[in-house]
């Protein structure tokens, strides 16, 4: 794959059908670099598969794939899953990429080591100039110094495949952006920002919309359970007002429950007394957003109403995701692989050199058991392998054929067999480290290649999952070079045996 290839991306917009996608879809017409490969819109309107479908202008490179309703961490899931570039731009159907952004997302994407997850993009919130901006305004004017948001962000597939994309524990359009950040950061890749910039204009939403907001502090205790209590600050957020606003509901349940006894004397004082702490608190939240703003009549109405409001339902939503906190274990478990590909020779079997000869195939310590618990899970498993010594004229291709019939009477039948009988200097796109072998399990199972899963002992079998978009994980023997090891370990994607490997797999799938 050349430099310039590595570069190629496709744009991922979730999207509800909004009108705002189509501005989206207009800036891009001139935005968009010419290694765009697709747009991929993931229609995410709930409904069944055969609504009608979004209405998309002619003259761009788009794609429509339908996740019916399935939230916006699926349905990014979705959307990558059906790449098949080496990067994958996840836009919000509300942002307005500037006229030259194709350009410098082209800079921000070759600037980038290997070691580098994903590649944020600049945004802008437009505000008014000639008056204070609204609460909202003010709230939407955070996106610009938020990290990691997917408003604009580029991650590589690989690094997608290897973490397994968005946690879609999480269903709204929050949080699940932080925590697969931080997970990439737990495993040692760089996150950093472009100079590409978007616009994100402040859409319209009704007086309780910052109400419903609230709703988010369920996933913020899902993020606690996964990320421990320093979450915020790993994330680069501030310390919030949970504590601010469980103080104030608790003093509006005391003023309540006191004043059912209010013939009791010290009861109608605990009620009084709790009654004015909550006015102080409410006033005091109420001012600290009424006076930054416009102070309209309009405004100040509606910021006395939700002061009064947001805190109960931030303590009901938080409350909602302590219980929801309880079944969720702080390592995000990866959605299990539709197929595992194995190499042949040091991976399932004791590697003879150019072995044509059936009697010497001799399976390595633990493997069967390995295969036994990925097909009783219900994973296809199937082997990708090089046998140059075909082109070499050290064996033929019924020998190649014989010993894989050999491998399969004493392991089990395999789903696929991809072997590549050519050499160095071939030329040809199936040789490892090349991607054709992977490409073609993955067609033959009818699976994209982000759906499997390479289990390999050579830095090629890395190579090709990666060129593919497939998981990599490597299993060292005496002829891995230690260079490929330290890459794996980078990514912690090295175990010591296949059958480590494969409890890895099933363990992460919550199998």
């Amino acid at each position: 794959m050349s430099a310039r290839e590595r570069l190629h991306h496709t744009v991922v917009v979730p999207t509800t059908g909004r009108a705002s996608l189509h501005t989206l879809l207009d800036a891009l017409r001139t935005a968009r670099s010419p290694l765009v490969e697709e747009i991929l819109l993931v229609d995410d309107r709930p409904g069944e598969p055969g609504a009608e479908p979004l209405a998309v202008e002619p003259g761009l490179p788009v794609r429509v794939v339908r996740s019916a309703g399935v939230g916006p961490a699926a349905a990014r899931n979705i959307g990558w899953h059906h790449a098949r570039s080496p990067w994958v731009v996840f836009l919000d159907d509300d942002v307005v990429p500037a006229s030259d952004w194709g350009r410098w997302l082209e800079e921000d994407l070759a600037s980038a080591p290997a070691e580098v997850a994903a590649c944020q993009g600049v945004l802008s919130v437009p505000l008014p100039g000639e008056r204070a901006p609204t609460d909202l305004e003010r709230d939407t004017a955070g996106l610009a110094s938020a990290w990691w948001i997917t408003a604009d962000i580029a991650y590589r597939r690989e690094v997608l495949a290897r973490l397994g994309g968005f946690d879609e524990r999480f269903p709204r359009a929050f949080r699940e952006d932080a925590d697969l950040a931080l997970r990439a950061r737990a495993r040692g890749y760089r996150l950093v920002a472009g100079e590409r910039r978007s616009l994100h204009p402040v859409r319209r939403a009704g007086v309780l919309a910052s109400v419903r907001a609230q709703a988010g502090n369920a996933d913020n205790a899902v993020m606690r359970a996964k990320h421990g209590r320093r979450w915020r600050r790993l994330a680069g957020e501030g310390p919030g007002r949970t504590r601010e606003h469980v103080a104030t509901t608790a003093l509006l349940l005391t003023a309540l429950a006191a004043a059912t006894r209010l013939r009791d004397p010290l009861w109608r004082k605990v009620s009084g007394a709790a009654a004015l702490g909550w006015a102080i608190a409410t006033a005091e939240f109420a001012l600290r957003r009424i006076l930054p703003g416009p102070r309209t009549p309009a405004e100040i109405a509606t910021m006395l109403l939700t002061s009064v409001l947001i805190p109960p339902a931030a303590c009901w939503h938080r409350s909602r995701g302590q219980l929801k906190a309880l079944r969720v274990s702080r390592r995000w478990s990866c959605p299990p692989p539709r197929a595992v590909l194995f190499d042949r020779d040091d991976t399932l079997v004791h590697d003879v050199p150019y072995n044509g000869d059936p009697r010497q195939v001799r399976p390595l310590p633990g493997v069967s058991e390995a295969l036994r618990s990925l097909r009783d899970g219900g994973v296809l498993v199937g082997v990708v392998t090089n046998q140059s010594g075909v082109s070499r004229g050290l064996l033929d291709r019924d020998q190649v054929d014989s010993v894989n019939t050999a491998v399969e009477n004493q392991l089990g039948p395999f789903a696929t067999w991809q072997v590549c009988p050519h050499g160095d200097g071939d030329g040809c796109r199936c040789r490892k480290p090349e991607p054709g072998l992977i490409e073609r399990a993955a067609a033959e199972l009818h699976l994209l290649p982000s759906e499997c899963v390479v289990i390999g002992d050579t830095g090629a079998d890395l190579e090709a999952a990666s060129r593919a978009g497939a998981r990599a994980i490597l299993v060292p023997t005496t002829r891995t070079r230690p260079e490929e090891v330290r890459r794996a370990r980078a990514a912690a994607e090295v175990t010591r045996s296949v059958t480590e490997a494969v409890e890895r797999l099933l363990e992460g799938a919550g199998r």
